[in-house]
Protein backbone atom coordinates (compact mmCIF):
# COMPACT_ATOMS: atom_id res chain seq x y z
CA UNK A 1 0.00 0.00 0.00
CA UNK A 2 1.48 3.80 -0.85
CA UNK A 3 -0.38 6.39 -0.67
CA UNK A 4 -2.74 7.58 -3.25
CA UNK A 5 -4.22 10.82 -4.28
CA UNK A 6 -7.95 10.35 -4.12
CA UNK A 7 -10.12 12.81 -6.52
CA UNK A 8 -13.93 13.55 -6.94
CA UNK A 9 -14.77 14.52 -9.75
CA UNK A 10 -11.57 15.02 -11.61
CA UNK A 11 -10.22 17.21 -8.74
CA UNK A 12 -7.61 16.09 -6.17
CA UNK A 13 -9.87 16.82 -2.60
CA UNK A 14 -7.23 14.72 -0.61
CA UNK A 15 -4.72 12.00 0.19
CA UNK A 16 -4.99 8.41 1.33
CA UNK A 17 -1.66 7.48 3.59
CA UNK A 18 -1.45 3.71 5.00
CA UNK A 19 -2.25 3.06 8.50
CA UNK A 20 -2.03 -0.20 10.13
CA UNK A 21 -3.46 -2.29 6.80
CA UNK A 22 -5.58 0.54 5.94
CA UNK A 23 -5.81 4.26 4.74
CA UNK A 24 -6.05 7.20 6.27
CA UNK A 25 -7.47 10.11 4.46
CA UNK A 26 -5.85 13.44 4.78
CA UNK A 27 -8.47 16.25 3.33
CA UNK A 28 -7.36 19.27 1.14
CA UNK A 29 -10.47 20.28 0.19
CA UNK A 30 -13.05 22.35 2.49
CA UNK A 31 -16.00 20.23 0.80
CA UNK A 32 -14.61 16.61 2.07
CA UNK A 33 -13.24 18.23 5.30
CA UNK A 34 -15.78 16.31 7.53
CA UNK A 35 -13.97 12.94 6.58
CA UNK A 36 -9.97 14.47 7.28
CA UNK A 37 -8.08 11.50 9.60
CA UNK A 38 -10.91 8.91 9.00
CA UNK A 39 -9.02 5.59 8.74
CA UNK A 40 -10.63 3.64 5.64
CA UNK A 41 -10.02 -0.39 4.23
CA UNK A 42 -9.19 0.67 0.50
CA UNK A 43 -9.22 3.66 -1.87
CA UNK A 44 -12.84 2.98 -3.04
CA UNK A 45 -14.23 3.05 0.27
CA UNK A 46 -13.21 6.71 0.75
CA UNK A 47 -14.20 7.58 -3.01
CA UNK A 48 -17.61 5.71 -1.46
CA UNK A 49 -17.87 8.08 1.60
CA UNK A 50 -16.94 11.34 -0.17
CA UNK A 51 -19.87 10.74 -2.76
CA UNK A 52 -21.72 10.12 0.08
CA UNK A 53 -21.11 13.64 1.53
CA UNK A 54 -20.98 15.59 -1.27
CA UNK A 55 -24.29 14.28 -2.28
CA UNK A 56 -25.83 15.54 0.84
CA UNK A 57 -24.39 19.13 0.94
CA UNK A 58 -25.44 22.31 -0.33
CA UNK A 59 -23.73 22.84 -3.90
CA UNK A 60 -19.90 22.97 -2.73
CA UNK A 61 -16.73 25.27 -4.61
CA UNK A 62 -13.61 23.52 -4.96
Amino acid sequence: MSKQVIEYAGEPVGIAIPENGKLKFIAVKFHVMDLDEQVFPSAEAVNAAIRRLVVHQPQHHA
